[in-house]
């Protein structure tokens, strides 16, 4: 779509396009830019992906406003049908993804509250201790190999080990875990799945094929454990999903495993993608380290917001418009897709001074990096702060030179502004 964007220049942007998506983290946030000063929002095409079906396009929410808006009304901006993929997932891929986060209340709200206790500060205190002797582990070991990459020595390890030992997940399955994720996540990114920007059909078949098979084996594991635990009960996230009773009913096999998936999935990548670019964020801006080390319990909060700001691990998700609708002088139609694009909403002028800027005391902060604000808010977000403030105390306590010593390779995708790699070095004590 053709855009005018400032100073009389025209820009070609569309978001549907896998190839946008290619392009630096600089240019696609000036594209955002340009569709920010736009009068209202703008209607993309659905992408041609084989396999399934196109409608009439979506809407693109990209100012702060709209998106938090949209999603303090569930009721009006719905998540049903589908809230994670532009276009809805074909049947026999859609039966081992379609969570709850697909879900309005109130049985979103009934699934949410059995595990919401689980993430809640109260109980995320008891497992500091844990979580701080992980992340001690894994930077003896990055010492004791030396500078490598950063993703697959710390970034990727603390999240994945925390989430699978929540959910009971043996320490053996770990790479198991992180492999079957990486391609759940990375459907869009040819490493993975070999689909391209070209979508063409025999390739796509053949990958969505091994996002099936992925998620089918994320499903096995879950369905093992959950039989464990029927039979004998235990204290881990597993035993209280299996065990639960919803008004009378249990999760069914199909919902247990879609969930399990979800909180794998979920419990790993945001705090990965924001440990990853939190070291780029302080190699590239050397100042703000520096602030950080000065005072690191009394900033350490701040830069964890920003962090999450600046980098929105999480891209868009998608809603579906109940009824006929009117949202900041534009009219919705019942039916009609949009896309809240969380990275846009995180660098609005209108909201955040200098948005561009990485800057670790900014206060207030109102980022939606965790989700907009509404039921839908990521129920993670504790978790995913406590391991940062973990993370990043523990290498720049040891390793207070510790940068990244090349480009990371990003993860080509609309979804998760995902690392695979990124080359790191320190001095060893």
């Amino acid at each position: 779509m053709a855009i005018q964007a400032p100073g009389g220049q025209v820009g070609d942007i569309n978001l549907s396009d896998l190839r946008f998506w290619q392009r630096p983290l600089d240019e696609r946030a000036a594209a955002f830019a340009v569709l920010r000063e736009q009068d209202g929002p703008r209607l993309f095409p659905d992408p041609a992906i084989p396999f399934t079906r196109r409608g009439q396009g979506y809407w693109a929410l990209v100012r702060h406003a709209d998106v938090t808006e949209a999603s303090r009304n569930p009721q009006i901006f719905s998540s049903e049908p589908n809230a994670t993929t532009v276009v809805d997932s074909p049947k026999w891929l859609d039966r081992y993804v379609n969570s709850m986060i697909n879900m309005d209340d109130p049985r979103h709200a009934k699934i949410r509250r059995i595990v919401s206790r689980a993430f809640s500060p109260k109980m995320l205190a008891k497992t500091e201790d844990d979580i701080q002797s992980r992340a001690a582990r894994i930077v003896d070991e990055l010492i004791a190999a030396g500078p490598g990459d950063f993703v697959a020595g710390v970034a990727v390890r603390l999240p994945v080990e925390v989430i699978c030992d929540m959910l009971g997940i043996p320490a053996s399955l770990y790479p198991r875990v992180v492999r079957l994720t990486n391609i759940v996540l990375g459907n869009s990114d040819a490493e993975y799945t070999g689909i391209t920007p070209d979508l063409g059909r025999i390739r796509t078949g053949l990958g969505l094929a091994k996002v099936a098979r992925a998620s089918r084996e994320l499903h096995v594991i879950a369905a093992r454990l959950g039989k464990e635990r029927i039979a004998k009960p235990t204290g881990d996230l597993t035993s209280a999903l299996v065990n639960a009773n919803i008004d009378g009913e249990k999760l069914t096999a199909q919902e247990f495993g879609t969930f399990f998936l979800l909180l794998v999935v979920a419990g790993n990548e945001t705090t990965r993608t924001a440990i990853a670019h939190g070291l780029t964020l302080f190699s590239d801006n050397p100042g703000q380290r520096e602030l950080l080390l000065a005072d690191f319990d009394g900033r350490i909060a701040g830069a964890v917001e920003e962090i999450v700001r600046y980098s929105t691990p999480v891209i868009q998700f998608r809603r579906n418009l109940t009824r006929d609708h009117e949202l900041n002088g534009h009219t919705f139609r019942a039916g009609d897709k949009v896309i809240l694009f969380y990275n846009s909403a995180n660098r609005d002028e209108a909201v955040f001074a200098d948005p561009d800027v990485f800057d670790i005391t900014r206060d207030p902060n109102p980022h939606v990096g965790f989700g907009g604000p509404g039921p839908h808010f990521c129920l993670g977000a504790n978790l995913a702060r406590r391991e940062i403030t973990v993370m990043f105390r523990e290498l720049f306590t040891r390793l207070p030179d510790i940068r990244t010593a090349g480009e990371p390779d990003r993860l080509v995708s609309s979804f998760i502004n995902g690392v695979k790699r990124l080359p790191c070095t320190f001095t060893a004590p």
